[in-house]
């Protein structure tokens, strides 16, 4: 159902009434991101520490192949994993760029994000936050739509390689399919407001 564009039917285009949101796979992929993020250095990339922590994790010929790639000379990078300089103002956004670039593919590529989400086979809960109806016309809100939970087990390695591989599309399908398990009113959740994953 790719993004689920059929299940508003019965209420209508969904954003006809001024609605605020998202497709829930949307909504996922900014939910996988703030995970990996918060799972990283927290350090900010302005300080000695962060800077450092950063220089540290890309002190390999992968992490010096992505300060390449965001545009950092093999001259700096010298200077810097031997502690002569530290990165100038123009250079920290292409270190913490190549760090989280880094880091991302690294969680992909051992698998801790799959074995983290799968959590030995329980899965973790999803909180889905509906549409936001505050602007909605008077009269013209979708009823009983609230914050609703539900465990999601099975699906993660498929989400996560869905993410990996920026496939909205696969994402959308996903989504459908976690939204299947809400009875009846899974239609009302085809978009929302965001989704929070506890883990």
């Amino acid at each position: 159902m790719a993004g689920s564009p059929g299940l508003w039917a019965e209420w209508g285009e969904w954003r006809k009434y001024n609605a605020r949101g998202l497709k829930g796979g949307q909504a996922l992929i900014l939910e996988l991101n703030r995970i990996v993020y918060q799972s990283g250095i927290s350090s900010p990339i302005g300080s000695k520490r962060g800077q450092n922590a950063r220089l540290r994790y890309l002190d390999s010929k992968a992490g010096r192949e992505e300060l390449r790639a965001q545009g950092v000379s093999d001259r700096a990078m010298r200077s810097w994993f031997r502690g002569k300089a530290r990165p100038g103002k123009a250079n920290l956004d292409h270190l913490d760029a190549a760090y989280w670039r880094r880091r991302r593919a690294n969680l992909i590529r051992s698998g801790w994000l799959k074995r983290h989400l799968d959590n030995d086979g329980r899965g973790q809960s999803v909180e889905i936050y509906p549409v936001d109806q505050s602007a909605v016309i008077p009269g013209r809100e979708r009823p009983n739509l609230e914050q609703r939970s539900i465990t999601v087990r099975y699906l993660w390695a498929d989400l996560v390689d869905a993410w990996a591989a920026k496939d909205e599309s696969a994402l959308d399908e996903i989504w459908d399919d976690i939204i299947q398990d809400l009875d009846s009113d899974y239609a009302a959740y085809a978009y929302v407001s965001s989704v929070g994953i506890s883990a």
